[in-house]
């Protein structure tokens, strides 16, 4: 007999640093998956997400910083609720290669991710 298993990795109204998730955005829904691959000692640019966006972090070390200094650390087998429409980067202050997947509850046409441009005001 096949016994399935399921594990609820994250399920929340908040992201991590404890704001509330906003209300989906309007239009054509469009769901993205994304494996990301930071190489040890690498830094993200300074980035937000105007998408919702959660992941799971497979392999390595990842800390994430917003640009108010809150901090997340995770390890493999951590989950994330991300940040919406914050600043924020991460890096790999581990020795090995971090994974993670990254599900984005997005709408098309619309980016997923967007890098600081430091030429204009937060």
């Amino acid at each position: 007999m096949n016994n399935v298993y399921v594990e609820t990795l994250a399920k929340s109204t908040v992201s991590w640093d404890g704001e509330n998730l906003p209300a989906y955005h309007q239009g054509q829904p469009e769901v993205t998956i994304l494996r990301i691959k930071i190489p040890a000692g690498a830094k993200l640019e300074m980035h937000r997400h105007p998408a919702i966006n959660a992941g799971v972090l497979l392999n390595g070390e990842l800390t994430v910083i917003t640009d108010n200094n809150k901090i997340l650390h995770l390890k493999a087998g951590d989950s994330i609720v991300e940040v919406v429409d914050k600043w924020h980067y991460g890096k790999n202050e581990g020795n090995k290669t971090a994974e993670i997947i990254v599900f984005y509850a997005g709408v098309v046409d619309e980016p997923i991710t967007v890098k600081r441009d430091y030429g204009t005001p937060k």
